[in-house]
């Protein structure tokens, strides 16, 4: 493997699937040899977000991190290490799967709940399958400086991100959701 992904943001290429990755905006937080891993940072869970908000008393949105694994979470955390637990994303970012840690450290305050994003699953290559999906074009890698991971993304994200990248990335930015009315 002559190159990694870690730490990019990967964007669909508009399709008329309609599956989890249409319209998605994704963070490549680890990419090796034997494959890659990110999460889906602008496709919120409105059903596991309203079964937090049961459990732990307060609003926690809820993202799909992608088609693998929903029963297990992840959260990408900003600032103080919390867990000796965790992958670094960059300087400022982490991932970490330790959510005793996470939850104590909400209501104990020790960090905010602003500085959390909660997933639901993840997404995931086998060894140069994403190198093979970035070739045949159903994803755009990206440079995103100034991306706040922990906050909140809808599908203005995936569009702002498209309409800033110019060209036909402008064309599709602004095609319908169903391409297929087009």
């Amino acid at each position: 493997m002559n190159y990694s992904y870690k730490g990019k943001i990967l964007i669909s290429t508009p399709d008329i699937s309609g599956d989890i990755f249409s319209r998605s905006v994704v963070l490549i937080v680890d990419h090796n040899e034997n494959g890659a891993f990110g999460l889906i940072l602008n496709k919120k869970n409105k059903n596991m977000s309203s079964r937090l908000l049961e459990i732990f008393e307060f609003q926690v949105a809820v993202y799909d991190g992608g088609p693998v694994e929903n029963d297990k979470i992840f959260f990408i955390c900003k600032g103080k290490k919390i867990t000796e637990e965790y992958l670094a994303i960059d300087k400022e970012y982490y991932l970490t799967e330790d959510i005793e840690k996470v939850i104590s450290s909400i209501l104990d305050q020790q960090i905010s709940i602003n500085d959390v994003k909660v997933f639901s699953g993840y997404s995931g290559w086998s060894s140069q399958q994403l190198e093979s999906e970035i070739l045949r074009k159903i994803w755009t890698p990206v440079d995103v400086y100034n991306l706040d991971y922990t906050s909140p993304n809808d599908q203005s994200l995936w569009k702002n991100i498209m309409q800033n990248l110019g060209g036909d990335y402008l064309l599709w930015a602004n095609a319908p959701e169903d391409v297929s009315m087009n």
